[in-house]
């Protein structure tokens, strides 16, 4: 009888996760999507800048960050699927919404600046509380974008 009511908790917690993790998951979509129109004029180049630098022009390091948590239905679930091996999934959107989020954060910065482009775009990331000590706690990702704003000399501050 223990045991049905374990399951029976275990159960209950995982389909409560899944609701609020998903709500709060396309709650940030949104809002990201948001910010995205706000900063689509804003053109971001990822590969090396080939050309010369234009002595017109002013330069400066912005970045973003942002840390992306998981919750306890996708840790089940992730945990499920590596007995079995193949794609994660579930992690997946954790690592989107992050880039993205990084890449906004990354992009107001700039626009703070007057920049007119951002080049030369580096991403990285990094996992967090996925095992501390021993512990298995619930997985993060941390993802910094960081880049070269090019914006008119006459408005540095």
């Amino acid at each position: 009888m223990e045991n049905l009511i374990g399951l029976g908790i275990l159960a209950a917690l995982l389909v409560i996760g899944y609701f609020f993790g998903r709500r709060s998951e396309l709650k940030h979509y949104k809002k990201i999507r948001q910010q995205e129109e706000k900063l689509a004029y804003m053109p971001v180049v990822i590969g090396q800048w080939k050309n010369e630098l234009d002595p017109q022009q002013s330069y400066e390091l912005v970045h973003g960050s942002v840390v992306v948590g998981s919750d306890y239905f996708k840790t089940f679930a992730s945990s499920i699927r590596q007995i079995f091996g193949g794609n994660i999934a579930s992690f997946e959107t954790l690592i989107d919404r992050g880039r993205r989020e990084a890449i906004n954060r990354m992009k107001l910065q700039a626009r703070a600046l007057g920049a007119t482009k951002v080049i030369n775009m580096r991403l990285e990331t990094s996992s967090i509380g996925s095992n501390q000590k021993g512990k298995q706690g619930l997985p993060s990702v941390e993802v910094h974008a960081y880049a070269t704003a090019v914006y008119p000399p006459e408005l540095i501050s």
